[in-house]
């Protein structure tokens, strides 16, 4: 039986070691879990020993397949839980996280089975992003920011980067949505804001915003 905090911990190397297959560093792991550098050491050390974690001091830290298991039945349950509380419960999708966060830790794989099932087995969070299967799967779809399409261009919305609350609120204020259709129309020189196309309307967005929106190209 492992702690939250143990769970947290091999979510965020999970998430940190996606794009990073040489290893997970301390530092960047204190980072991700607003904590202290020894404090992380400390955890490691806790993790290896329970064969989670493959960790030499001042070397990146792997997740062993247990540890990679664990963390992704971690990730699907709060996954599911977002999904059930935009779809049935009617949160907002700015609203679910901190809930999500707690839900997670819920032992029962039971639980979790007959949750996905009466979701009807979604494959997606509210946020856009994939949720891991019972047996550990996770599907990725090839992506790219909208701040990378060039003028003209247009992408699908599929997730955000950033999923703050503040930044989920912005997109609902500016009306931009999931499965959202945005085309480049003008890319501004001077502060690098883009002038984007919807379906029903033009706007300007900061390249800040259009850096974490994640988009596949039409």
């Amino acid at each position: 039986m492992l702690s939250y905090s143990e769970e947290n911990h091999l979510k965020a190397i999970f998430h940190l070691s996606v794009n990073n297959e040489s290893g997970v560093s301390t530092n960047s792991i204190a980072s991700k879990m607003n904590s202290k550098a020894p404090s992380v050491t400390e955890m490691l050390k806790k993790l290896s020993e329970k064969d989670l974690v493959v960790y030499k001091k001042y070397q990146g830290v792997l997740l062993t397949d247990f540890g990679r298991k664990t963390a992704l039945s971690v990730i699907r349950k709060h996954r599911l839980w977002e999904v059930f509380l935009v779809e049935k419960l009617n949160f907002k999708w700015d609203e679910v996280h901190d809930i999500a966060e707690q839900l997670e830790h819920i032992k029962s794989e039971k639980l979790t089975n007959e949750l996905d099932k009466f979701l009807d087995y979604p494959t997606k969070d509210p946020h856009g992003d994939p949720i891991p299967n019972p047996a550990g799967f996770i599907k990725y779809t090839a992506k790219l920011v909208l701040s990378d399409l060039l003028i003209g261009e247009t992408g699908k919305f599929i997730g955000v980067k950033d999923s703050s609350s503040t930044f989920l609120k912005y997109l609902d204020k500016r009306e931009i949505s999931l499965g959202s259709n945005i085309k480049v129309i003008h890319k501004e020189e001077f502060d690098e804001s883009i002038h984007i196309g919807l379906v029903e309307t033009n706007l300007s967005i900061s390249v800040k915003s259009a850096a974490n929106i994640y988009v596949t190209k039409l």
